[in-house]
């Protein structure tokens, strides 16, 4: 047996593959990432028979006719009269003849694209395009130096910088409520500052017609439209929330017709946890949730023909012995598997939720999270919201949460690229070059490829324990609390027309010196 260790042969014929890898190594270009626009390749996941969503499709439209909805704002009642809806002004109930559903489910597009403040930030949600958007509406923020206390503006800026910072999140969101800034002004500043520090897709609340004009406005300013184009032009998203069971309530009956009329993106999500407000079955809670979905569609075609629409869906469980809400159940992933089914069986985009019960960042929030984010996007998901920070069950944000759920984010999108299967890929000729017994870490093939081959990671740390303990045995939320004050720390806002931001600014000026808009209830 040869020694190749002391053989003068075979350390000759090594100096040429080593000046080969060292040349292979200097050719190779650094990691990029490919997150701007993510594609999932692979067949969603079911959890009923296709009769069977066909039967839960049909029980909704059976439901609509029958029992119909309750809807509390009287124009919207008014709207679904002129469309063909029976309306029973005693109670409130809007009934929908199946005939009608259908033919609103007709208008809606299959397809839609969202534009954004520069056109290389705008996302197709549909078909197997995916995009991911943060959590939205916590009152409370939570980090591991202050604890858990009220959100704050300068939260809400710090979360948008992180946003911005990271090409994986898409879109933006409510972040954390800004509980220092009253609610008649709060939608002024939160909306101008997603204007001027980020240039992805805001999505804002629907409370109210007077904050909907007012965040139309600013976004028409802040993308330079007019009236018109803005009203042919999909560029802000909302969430519609049912009131289930089977009530629409003020809110978001104005939403639905206020955005609907100005053709920009509702997200209509019946709220729905099986054993509290809906069955305590997976798929009597879709069946409701299904429903409500349904009627709030109508709605929007009624108002305007073609408006588009995200299917969205919230369903997970209760705790039975306690009442309170749990995420990431075993439960919740069926119910995210069925809603995907529901969504394609009818045609629509798909919009579901990154969730979880935990009260801080620990293990529960991150096992939790991952069989959220799994359930959706092996479903099919299209429009991920509260994709990262979301703690508390919604009640909280977390900026190391933000930060776990980017790495997991990343991930996902990591396992959506492509796995090449060229001859290159297949790697025969490396496997030559090393031979029996040998190591792939110098050879030209790795050498060519390892600043690219795997996912770098964003909080994970791979080294062995002594390493670890001298750099200070720090655990992961540690290391995510660093990065987030870091990646503050080193925002860089996008570039603003000063024209622009004197006008964003002009606008918020006058509207708070008119007194703003309260929400309405």
């Amino acid at each position: 047996m040869t020694d190749r260790s002391v053989d003068p042969a075979a350390n000759s014929e090594r100096r040429p593959r080593r000046r080969a890898a060292a040349a292979a190594a200097a050719d190779s270009p650094p990691r990029q990432s490919r997150y701007r626009h993510l594609v999932n390749p692979f067949e969603p996941m079911k959890v009923f028979s296709d009769d069977q969503i066909a039967a839960i499709h049909a029980s909704a439209l059976q439901l609509l006719e029958d029992q119909g909805m309750r809807v509390l704002l009287p124009e919207a009642r008014e709207a679904y009269r002129r469309g063909g809806g029976q309306v029973d002004e005693s109670t409130l109930t809007v009934r929908l003849d199946r005939g009608l559903v259908e033919r609103c489910l007709a208008m809606a597009p299959r397809e839609i694209v969202l534009h954004a403040a520069r056109p290389e930030f705008d996302m197709p949600v549909w078909g197997k395009h995916v995009m991911f958007a943060p959590t939205s509406g916590p009152p409370n923020i939570m980090d591991s130096v202050r604890g858990k206390r009220a959100g704050t503006f300068e939260d809400f800026v710090n979360l948008l910088k992180i946003c911005q910072s990271f090409e994986v999140l898409h879109g933006l969101g409510g972040l954390v409520e800004p509980q220092d800034v009253p609610v008649q002004f709060r939608h002024l500043e939160t909306t101008r500052a997603m204007l001027l520090m980020s240039d992805k897709i805001p999505k804002v609340y629907a409370r109210g017609p007077g904050q909907t004009v007012d965040n139309f406005e600013m976004i028409r300013i802040a993308y330079g439209l007019t009236e018109e184009e803005f009203r042919s032009r999909p560029c802000v998203t909302t969430i519609i929330n049912t009131n289930s069971p089977l009530q629409l309530d003020i809110p978001m009956a104005n939403g639905i017709m206020d955005y609907a009329a100005a053709g920009q993106v509702l997200i209509i999500t019946p709220f729905t946890l099986a054993g509290a407000m809906a069955p305590v079955t997976i798929a009597g809670a879709l069946t409701l949730a299904h429903a409500e979905a349904l009627a709030g569609l109508t709605l929007a075609q009624i108002v305007r023909p073609g408006a588009p629409i995200i299917y969205g869906s919230f369903t997970s469980n209760v705790d039975m012995k306690s009442g309170s809400p749990a995420f990431g159940t075993p439960e919740y992933v069926k119910a995210s598997f069925g809603a995907g089914q529901l969504a394609r069986h009818i045609g629509l985009p798909w919009r579901s939720s990154n969730a979880t019960a935990s009260n801080c960042p620990d293990a529960q929030a991150a096992y939790e999270s991952q069989m959220s984010l799994w359930g959706a996007l092996m479903g099919g998901c299209n429009y991920m919201l509260h994709a990262a920070g979301w703690l508390e069950g919604g009640l909280t944000t977390s900026y190391e949460k933000f930060i776990l759920d980017i790495e997991m984010l990343q991930m996902f999108a990591e396992v959506f690229q492509p796995v090449g299967g060229s001859t290159d890929d297949i790697a025969i000729d490396a496997i030559k070059e090393v031979g029996a017994g040998g190591h792939f870490f110098g050879c030209v093939h790795t050498m060519a490829r390892y600043r690219t081959a795997f996912y770098a990671p964003l909080v994970s740390d791979w080294s062995n324990f002594g390493q670890w303990e001298s750099a200070g045995a720090k655990t992961a939320t540690e290391r995510a609390s660093e990065i987030w004050r870091q990646v503050v720390d080193t925002y860089q806002a996008p570039p603003r027309d000063p024209a622009v931001v004197d006008a964003l600014n002009d606008f918020v000026a006058r509207r708070t010196a008119e007194g703003g808009a309260p929400p309405v209830s």
